[in-house]
């Protein structure tokens, strides 16, 4: 369970920091006091009805990180109690996001192995006079439940015998009833304070094929009622769970006792809430279904196959899951905070290359024609034993169209007609003059070199102030760039006008397509999943989308770090 990710063959993980939190300080009391025997069991229970988002990350490495640093255990369930919404494509994506993040389950369990053992505990509440069938509609149980102000009212149906119960029960199973026309209920208290407790359904009638069980079941129970039995079948000690569920709590421990089975113990942690970002399934899935969004990968998604596709790593999103902290109290995070952690682990790991995304020509007159150097550039600062690599230098270069202005506003040091600029690991290079088009834009830019500055060395010390990146025409690769944003307007997306809902907060400018970038030829033939920093630009990853020749690129991260500015005003 330990992450392992990236680590050079034969060697040992280094222990990951052990922040401390409530949840852990439980274990730390419950291992003092031989609670299970010195037992650690915990367990990742997704529902398996879409992927998995950053907000799923933070339960991740809360499960299997606290049993790891407790030599325990940690299952991988799936309650797949809904198969009108559960797919075998989830369950696939969910299993290779686990294993991304760097863990590995010691069990893979579904609810659905347990639907006999819930059966046979939903007939004992039965028996015991703990349950009925109901044959109000939703509508009517909903009407019946009451408010938070106000009690609720028992269902006419509610005094059936256990007989009674018993035979209506089976004829559900043995699906002579329509959906919707009668659901189980547990027989608890209709004038509870916590509307969890007023008569919950147990079960419902569902003619609908399971992912794993086919049409064995017609009637499926309900996440409540399934949830917690599973967590005593697997004899898990700690099932931790968002604070949404706290309310829940009360009707988790009742069918425990009821029941007289192991009583795992629920603990409630704040969610993991990030700005400009989605975190409801739901929602993401109408984003896919509606189109917009590409699909549930697509990397302006937080899901963490989209993360994973647009270049974010693994590390970084395991520190970011720990600095983030685990509270009983729900907050928002700064999405900037994550991209602060994405942002130094990339710096640290990614070989620098030179990339133009909208080129601009550059031609060097006095360069001798035909004329091809093999420049050393450093693979990366960061990383010594990366090494160096050779970029081709010629007469015609491209350059950014941002790195010149033929009239340049104050403080603009790059290239302009009479200024010197460095170009990196090249030359430095005086513009002499301008090819413009019949719209007036500057489509060409002609320059001199000083031969004496190869490598951007000036011999007789005198300073330029400006550094700019570069390809050479004649052999760089067309390449695609697809630049993202956030993907909503605003911090809280939901956030919106009467009559209007997330959806009116979408970016319209949320990707931007650079079809015509220019990349040097080292990235032609790259690999999908590859990262990079494009030198002045940003850190970037292969898209799966790429072919032989015809790389594509995501923008992971701009090189811009407006978290780290914020922890030095903090500081401060």
């Amino acid at each position: 369970m330990t992450p392992t990710d990236s680590l050079p063959e034969g060697a040992a993980p280094a222990p990951e920091p052990r922040p401390s939190n409530f949840i852990r300080d439980i274990i730390l009391e419950d291992l003092k006091t031989n609670k299970y025997q010195g037992r650690v069991q915990t367990r990742f229970p997704p529902e398996p009805n879409g992927y998995l988002h950053i907000g799923h990350a933070k339960a991740i490495c809360l499960d299997f990180g606290l049993a790891d640093e407790f030599h325990g255990h940690t299952n991988l369930r799936f309650d797949d109690t809904n198969p009108e919404k559960e797919e075998t494509e989830y369950v696939d994506s969910i299993m290779e996001d686990v294993k991304w993040l760097g863990f590995q389950w010691d069990g893979l369990f579904y609810a659905s192995d347990y639907f006999d053992q819930i059966h046979e505990w939903a007939i004992k509440l039965i028996k015991d006079g703990k349950a009925y069938v109901d044959d109000l509609t939703a509508d009517e149980i909903r009407k019946y439940r009451g408010t938070l102000t106000e009690p609720g009212k028992n269902s006419p149906y509610r005094h059936r015998s256990v007989e009674e119960n018993l035979a209506l029960f089976e004829r559900m199973k043995a699906g002579e009833f329509p959906d919707g026309s009668r659901v189980l209920r547990a027989k608890i208290d209709m004038s509870s304070p916590n509307v969890n407790m007023r008569d919950p359904v147990m079960y419902r009638i569902l003619h609908a094929e399971h992912h794993r069980t086919g049409n064995k079941w017609c009637i499926y129970p309900m996440y409540d009622f399934a949830h917690g039995q599973s967590d005593s079948i697997e004899k898990i000690t700690y099932s931790m769970c968002s604070l949404e569920f706290a309310d829940h709590q009360p009707l988790y421990n009742w069918f425990i006792q009821q029941l007289e089975i192991f009583p795992s113990r629920q603990i409630e942690f704040d969610r993991l809430s990030l700005t400009y970002t989605i975190m409801s399934k739901r929602k993401l899935r109408r984003l896919v279904e509606e189109g917009h969004v590409k699909s549930w990968d697509d990397p302006r998604m937080p899901t963490l196959s989209g993360m994973r596709r647009r270049g974010y790593t693994p590390e970084a999103i395991r520190k970011f899951v720990s600095a983030a902290g685990v509270s009983r109290t729900n907050g928002v995070v700064e999405l900037a905070m994550l991209e602060h952690f994405v942002r130094e682990d990339l710096n640290k790991r990614s070989p620098r290359v030179m990339a133009v995304l909208r080129p601009l020509k550059v031609v060097i007159d006095n360069y001798p024609e035909g004329q091809v150097e093999e420049m050393d550039a450093v693979n990366n600062p960061e990383d010594a034993s990366a090494g160096t690599r050779k970029v081709p230098f010629s007469k015609v270069l491209y350059i950014e169209q941002d790195d010149f202005r033929e009239i340049p506003p104050k403080g603009y040091y790059r290239l302009s007609p009479g200024r010197e600029v460095r170009l990196r690991y090249g030359y430095l290079v005086t513009c002499t003059s301008v090819v413009k088009n019949d719209g007036g834009e500057v489509v060409e830019v002609h320059c001199t070199y000083d031969p004496a500055t190869r490598g951007g060395n000036t011999p007789d010390g005198r300073k330029v102030k400006s550094t700019i990146h570069w390809v050479s025409a004649a052999s760089a690769v067309d390449a695609e760039v697809r630049v993202y944003e956030h993907l909503f307007t605003k911090e809280n997306p939901d956030e919106a006008e009467e009559g209007d809902d997330f959806i009116s907060n979408l970016n319209p400018n949320s990707l931007e397509v650079v079809a015509a970038a220019k990349v040097e030829p080292s990235l032609a033939n790259v690999s999908a999943g590859n990262r990079y920093q494009f030198e002045r630009l940003g850190y970037f990853c292969v898209d799966p989308d790429s072919k032989p020749g015809k790389p594509v690129f995501n923008r992971t991260v701009a090189l811009k770090d407006t978290w780290a500015k914020v922890e030095k005003k903090q500081v401060k």
